[in-house]
């Protein structure tokens, strides 16, 4: 097996040049500096050193083991620094996810926040695209999104699933096909998706979002259930995003007879260690999505 303390011996040689300077640096004695290049030349079977009197030249193996040697010893450098400060209750916390999903979350960071005060939450809202974006481009650590992505320098992980509503105004106790067409749509960001997912398990007349007369259109999050508290039209949300609206009392929610929900799926660089404070708020906000 390969000792770490030859290379540490066969690097600082390297760098000064010289056998008993290197000795005094490591606090070694000559004698044993020579052992240690000898046992890692024995290791390659390769010369490393070409010694010419007291100084040396390296060989080609003596470069590229000297090369190899500075990256490890440098990686491990890198690995004993983030293994002492990886703190699991300090440092930031990066993260992205659709509104919905948003509502639900972020206020559990900052509840996390408030225990750990030494932590500090970033909170982006953004749809699907924009948070595997931001993980692409180092924006960001974690991101929640409602579909199996594909990007290759990314993972994904099924994380839980958001049931999807049926809001109607609230004198539509029963929604039929007719009420539906009656009061038409008001869309949204994802609308056409949630409508055409929902709808489309529950009412065999549905073909396509169209067929419904659109009354409106709002992209903020907080106010998409405000026409149909006014009567002007119906839409379909997820759970989260229904659960954060300060009027309920002046709609209905309608699960219907086959329920619908949306996959959520956990994504992350891949191929990257995730800090101990990720995967805590990981543990903690799996089981938020999966009661």
């Amino acid at each position: 097996m390969l000792n770490l303390l030859w290379l540490r011996t066969y690097v600082t040689l390297v760098e000064t040049g010289h056998f008993t300077r290197t000795a005094e640096k490591l606090a070694m004695t000559q004698p044993g500096v020579s052992q240690h290049i000898r046992k890692l030349e024995s290791h390659f079977g390769k010369t490393l050193l070409q010694r010419e009197g007291k100084s040396f030249q390296l060989t080609r193996s003596g470069r590229d083991v000297y090369q190899q040697a500075q990256r490890t010893l440098a990686e491990l450098s890198e690995l004993e620094q983030h293994l002492a400060t990886d703190n699991p209750f300090s440092g930031p916390i990066r993260i992205s996810a659709p509104g919905s999903l948003g509502l639900k979350l972020y206020p559990e960071l900052l509840s996390m926040q408030q225990t750990h005060p030494q932590l500090t939450i970033e909170f982006m809202f953004a749809p699907n695209e924009g948070v595997e974006r931001e993980i692409l481009n180092r924006n960001i650590d974690l991101g929640l999104i409602t579909h199996q992505g594909n990007k290759p320098d990314l993972a994904y992980r099924p994380f839980g699933e958001e049931p999807l509503y049926l809001i109607t105004p609230k004198e539509i106790e029963t929604p039929h096909w007719e009420d539906l067409m009656h009061l038409g749509y008001n869309g949204h960001p994802d609308g056409d998706h949630h409508i055409s997912m929902l709808l489309g398990a529950n009412f065999k007349e549905f073909q396509q979002t169209s067929q419904f007369p659109r009354r409106g259109f709002c992209n903020h999050i907080g106010l998409l259930m405000a026409p149909v508290a006014r009567g002007l039209s119906f839409t379909v949300l997820p759970k989260y995003a229904v659960e954060a609206y300060d009027e309920l009392d002046k709609v209905n929610i309608h699960t219907l007879d086959n329920p619908v929900s949306e996959p959520i799926f956990l994504v992350y660089r891949r191929h990257q260690p995730l800090p101990t404070r990720i995967r805590h708020v990981i543990d903690t906000l799996e089981p938020l999505l999966n009661p």
